[in-house]
């Protein structure tokens, strides 16, 4: 959420009091201290919270220090989604090989890891995302599409097992281009170019060079979204995507559900798709059950009557509850809905607090 020092050193500006070093520890800490409150959270999820845009998760754009591109990407990539309350967020573009990341995820936990108090889970970006930092059609001159994929399945692989190594307990693959790749949106080529299968492909190509103990504690999240509390694609059928996403051979799923209208449907095609054994391992639904960029905080009775409505479709040794999405993808989104990023901040951890508790509640009805 929008930190002024954040936002002043994304532009290059240091116009702050103190060293971003100084204050980032003072956030973590802050954070820290609110989630003890919460109750039984085992694993807290360590986002995203260093960077202002998708591009700085391999440090190909080090927004946060004014750095700018690497020396190998130009600025006029594709545009990566177009959002519904009209803002959009642009990738840059791969002009030559080899492509590496800058900035590794871990890197970033390891900054975070000395101030947590729970497990750690870490995000990172999905090898179906940056597969889009190369041309959509033709190839570099001298670095081949399939050479590219090589080096990117490589580095997503090292960006992985260099956060287990870092300790974070889990590791989720951000995958909001799966549902975006079904939208065919003429204003936005690369969804209508059938790439949703290639993207299933590169990121079981990843999964492919983990053991299944070690899938077992690797997950992908789907949304239609989540920045400044709008979305690119809640308008495709979710029954378009569920299906397919199950063939990623993840350990689990953190899947938007709460915003949805129809949820029990999608319930029921979760059922239907999650396998027991995928390549190894027994797949597991965490469910969405609040919503990030909606300020009206869901009780903890919701919630509970969401999960047992769900559990009627979806094995219970299957299933789990979730967020959405992360409360807020990068410093540099204003929660316009929730009238200021301090007043959503607040929202986030009620939020929280009520899906900690909603999920005893249905564990209780259950008998789990």
């Amino acid at each position: 959420m929008p930190i002024p020092t954040e936002i002043d050193l994304s532009h290059g500006h240091l116009t702050f009091n103190k060293p971003l070093p100084t204050l980032m520890p003072e956030v973590y800490l802050a954070m820290s201290s609110k989630l003890r409150k919460i109750g039984p959270l085992k694993i807290a999820s360590r986002g995203w919270k260093r960077l202002a845009r998708y591009w700085s998760l391999t440090g190909n754009s080090e927004t946060l220090t004014g750095a700018g591109l690497g020396s190998n990407f130009a600025g006029d990539g594709q545009m990566f989604a177009v959002f519904d309350d009209g803002h959009s967020r642009q990738l840059p573009r791969l002009v030559s090989g080899p492509f590496k990341y800058a900035t590794y995820a871990f890197e970033n936990l390891k900054k975070s890891a000395p101030y947590a108090t729970r497990g750690l889970k870490q995000a990172v970006i999905s090898p179906s995302m940056l597969y889009l930092l190369y041309p959509l059609e033709g190839e570099i001159a001298g670095y081949s599409r399939s050479a590219f994929m090589q080096d990117l399945v490589h580095e997503c692989e090292k960006d992985i097992r260099g956060c287990f190594e870092a300790g974070a307990q889990r590791v989720s693959i951000d995958f909001t281009e799966g549902r975006l790749a079904l939208k065919n949106d003429p204003s936005n080529p690369w969804t209508g170019a059938a790439l949703l299968d290639r993207f299933i492909d590169l990121i079981n190509r990843v999964l492919a060079r983990f053991s299944p103990e070690e899938r077992a504690n690797i997950g992908l999240h789907t949304c239609p979204g989540g920045d400044c509390d709008s979305v690119h694609s809640a308008d495709v059928p979710y029954n378009q995507l569920l299906p397919s996403l199950f063939k990623i051979n993840a350990g689990y799923f953190l899947i938007q559900l709460s915003s949805e209208t129809d949820r029990e449907s999608m319930y029921r095609i979760i059922g239907e798709s999650i396998r027991q054994d995928a390549e190894g391992v027994k797949q597991i639904a965490f469910i969405g059950v609040v919503s990030p960029i909606n300020p009206r905080i869901e009780t903890p009775e919701e919630i509970a009557d969401q999960l047992v409505m769900a559990s009627q479709y979806i094995p219970i040794d299957q299933m789990g509850a979730t967020d959405d999405c992360g409360f807020s993808p990068f410093s540099i989104d204003v929660k316009p809905k929730h009238g200021s990023p301090d007043l959503a901040r607040d929202v986030a951890f009620q939020k929280i607090s009520n899906r900690v508790q909603g999920t005893k509640m249905a564990s209780e009805r259950l008998g789990v």
